[in-house]
């Protein structure tokens, strides 16, 4: 049994926390939009403006720190039987796909991360939908490409023995 030590993992491109900030700067300019329409309907009610304001700020403090933490804690590995990614800043996941489960690969472009030249590499199977995110586009190309290999590879090899 392979067993997987922190050094097999691969980290996060430096681009990746930019792409994080660009989408977390939408998310604030919200926020405020959100705080000052408030504050424009409920002027009269101080109690409740100060509340909407504390979770703004809290809300601003979570966006500008987490793409830091997120790019140290984001790691993930695909072996010969399957992908594993470990990731989250207060909720921690660790999701392993095994290879031979998959239905379907892609890679997946949203306007931000295409900026940045990154892409996220949605895999698929009967169980559920895992992501391997903030890749460079060509890595995302490379990987995608190597899978449907490997699953092309397998569906051959069941049909052989069938």
């Amino acid at each position: 049994m392979l067993i997987l030590t922190e050094l097999e993992y691969k980290m996060l491109v430096p681009a990746s926390k930019k792409s994080m900030y660009l989408g977390n700067a939408i998310l604030i300019v919200a926020l405020a939009a959100m705080a000052a329409a408030a504050y424009y309907f409920l002027k009269d009610n101080m109690p409740v403006i100060a509340g909407i304001l504390a979770c703004v700020a809290v809300c601003v403090v979570y966006l500008l720190v987490r793409p830091i933490l997120y790019y140290r804690f984001y790691r993930y590995a695909i072996t010969d039987d399957r992908i594993d990614v470990r990731q989250g800043v207060i909720i921690r996941t660790h999701t392993v796909v095994p290879i031979e489960r998959l239905h379907q690969v892609e890679v997946v472009r949203g306007p931000i991360n295409s900026i940045f030249g990154l892409s996220n590499v949605k895999v698929t199977t009967a169980g559920g939908v895992a992501d391997i995110k903030f890749l460079e586009q060509a890595v995302a190309e490379s990987i995608v490409d190597e899978l449907n290999t490997v699953i092309n590879r397998i569906i051959r090899d069941r049909n052989a023995h069938a």
